[in-house]
């Protein structure tokens, strides 16, 4: 079955200053993600997790437990990739399943005491490195752009749950 199209993009250029933003968040997502600062930042969190393992974690720790294939929509990847990462961290004690309160044939993923306790020193390894990069901020400065981070994700996760929604209900081609 073809993809449906998606939604017109204006063919107005960006304001100078949308480019400015992703410029940065691409400067910034690619700094962040490298292998090595992964590395490091497990190295100091004594915690010998990959980054897809690490991702997984940090989104059932952000959530109630979760159906492996919600897991794969929140993350982004395939279910399969989900259940390979889900049997790492349960073989290595950070996750166990949990049966589905609303169906008693699934199963959840939820965090162990291990998990939570990996997941506390990750955050906290991530927010000293990022306290020494931003030593120089003032208090303001970070409220504001803690603000404005979680308003641009806020509107990030409404235009792609509007995009989810609009690929759901358009027919493709050739149906009526």
């Amino acid at each position: 079955m073809p993809t449906p199209p998606l939604p017109e993009i204006p063919d107005t250029p960006a304001s100078d200053e949308v480019i400015e933003i992703e410029r940065a968040l691409t400067r910034i997502t690619y700094l962040s993600t490298r292998a090595r600062q992964h590395d490091r930042l497990m190295a100091l969190a004594g915690v010998p997790l990959d980054r897809a393992a690490v991702a997984l974690l940090r989104q059932v720790a952000d959530s109630e437990p979760l159906r492996p294939g919600e897991l794969a929509n929140r993350l982004g990847v395939e279910a399969s990739h989900v259940t390979r990462t889900v049997q790492q961290l349960q073989k290595s004690g950070y996750v166990t399943r949990v049966p589905d309160p609303d169906d008693r044939r699934a199963q959840r993923i939820q965090l162990t005491e291990s998990g939570q306790q990996a997941i506390d020193r990750i955050r906290d390894a991530g927010s000293r490195g990022m306290q020494v990069a931003l030593s120089t901020w003032k208090p303001e400065e970070l409220q504001q752009l803690a603000g404005l981070f979680h308003r641009m994700v806020d509107d990030f996760l409404a235009a792609a749950i509007d995009q989810d929604t609009h690929e759901q209900t358009v027919a493709p081609a050739g149906t009526a």
